[in-house]
């Protein structure tokens, strides 16, 4: 008895490698410092977990609409078009997944066939590539360049388009490099994705975490884009919501028609009660989504002043996300086995992005980001 055949293609991820060896390491006694995870440290905000709670007391626990409870979906709709500009209608233009990597799984399922290709600027977020294989489209990775500040250089993209691309994977802010792509980048995008008839899946999930100034743009929101773009968004980095697994994701009636079929058949509806919550979360008091982003930016800037100084690796400063992405090329060291290093010389736990490239996250509280800082400096002296 074997595994299906494209299984031979579908890696473990990563990050929960790392993640599953930081956490042997702790039962052993280790005070291992998590900077791997794109896991927001701070709690669900009170409100919104009341609001789960009181559903559950009043029997809401029941199947919902497969697009989701129709007060979620109200609220999503109003979030849009406040937010982004963008108008859709809730009865069918909505759907509420499980988290947003169903609804990144769902667009390609439903819009690629066999052999088709998507585009990825790369470094990525691996679930786009590994989504693509699973259903066997073909992943199409665009590099990505620190001198041009991670944002895509069209030359790049245009080049890599054949008979056979479909669709165009864009994500801003960025994950793992903190990118936020300009009005113009996405601009261009538009009209590449316009010209090749691609659809365009955005991927919109750190819209909240952006600074320095920078605003976030929508591509849908763009002359001609909305009907050929699927916007995928969440709740668990901007509410800190990542166990309670609720995303959503919004397009055309024509596209969403197939997803939410796709939807039907993978996970029926999200969890009910969540689904209350996340009503709470839009509607209600966005102080602490607020007071989160500032803290986020002061260990950012915190970080990034620690970084620069340290040797033999290059710091991008991240615009958005929660994340720093660093070159550590210079070392002489693959990225695998310097975060094997820094995991056992530093007792921090981090993520190797290609061979050339780590990716830290900052949400950890302030106090350990500083002895995580402490600590990496050290190892790194040793190195160089």
């Amino acid at each position: 008895m074997k595994l299906a055949k494209r299984m031979d293609i579908i890696p473990f991820q990563r990050i929960r490698k790392i993640v599953e060896e930081a956490t042997r390491r702790e039962k052993q006694g280790e005070n291992i410092i998590h900077l791997e995870i794109g896991r927001p440290d701070f709690d669900t905000p009170s409100h919104i977990k009341e609001a789960a709670i009181k559903a559950i007391s009043q029997g809401k626990v029941h199947y919902t609409s497969n697009y989701g409870i129709t007060e979620l979906r109200n609220e999503i709709a109003a979030k849009f078009k406040q937010d982004n500009g963008l108008v859709y209608d809730s009865s069918d233009e909505v759907i509420v997944t499980v988290g947003a990597t169903e609804g990144i799984f769902l667009s390609m399922m439903a819009l690629l066939d066999p052999g088709d290709e998507v585009l990825i600027p790369n470094p990525s977020f691996p679930c786009y590539a590994q989504c693509a294989n699973m259903i066997e489209a073909v992943p199409v990775l665009v590099p990505l360049k620190q001198e041009n500040d991670f944002e895509p250089v069209m030359e790049d993209f245009t080049s890599r388009i054949t008979s056979k691309t479909k669709m165009l994977i864009i994500n801003t802010p960025h994950n793992p490099t903190g990118a936020v792509y300009s009005e113009e980048t996405l601009k261009a995008l538009a009209q590449m994705a316009i010209k090749n008839n691609l659809f365009v899946l955005s991927d919109e999930i750190y819209e909240k975490n952006i600074y320095d100034g920078y605003r976030h743009f929508s591509i849908a929101s763009l002359p001609g884009m909305q009907e050929r773009t699927i916007t995928v968004n969440g709740f668990s980095k901007s509410h800190c919501m990542t166990g309670w697994r609720l995303g959503y994701l919004a397009s055309s009636r024509e596209l969403i028609a197939g997803l939410i079929r796709i939807h039907q058949y993978a996970t029926v509806c999200a969890t009910s009660f969540a689904q209350y919550g996340a009503v709470a979360a839009l509607s209600g008091s966005q102080k602490a989504v607020e007071e989160m982003g500032k803290e986020f930016n002061r260990r950012r800037i915190m970080m990034v002043d620690r970084l620069v100084k340290m040797p033999g690796i290059s710091v991008f400063k991240p615009k958005g996300a929660f994340y720093i992405f660093i070159n550590v090329e210079k070392l002489g060291m693959s990225s695998q086995k310097l975060c094997t290093y820094l995991l056992d010389e530093a007792s921090i736990a981090v993520v190797p992005w290609g061979d050339n490239h780590i990716r830290l996250s900052y949400a950890n509280s302030y106090e350990n980001l500083e002895k995580a800082m402490d600590n990496m400096a050290a190892a790194l002296k040793k190195l160089t």
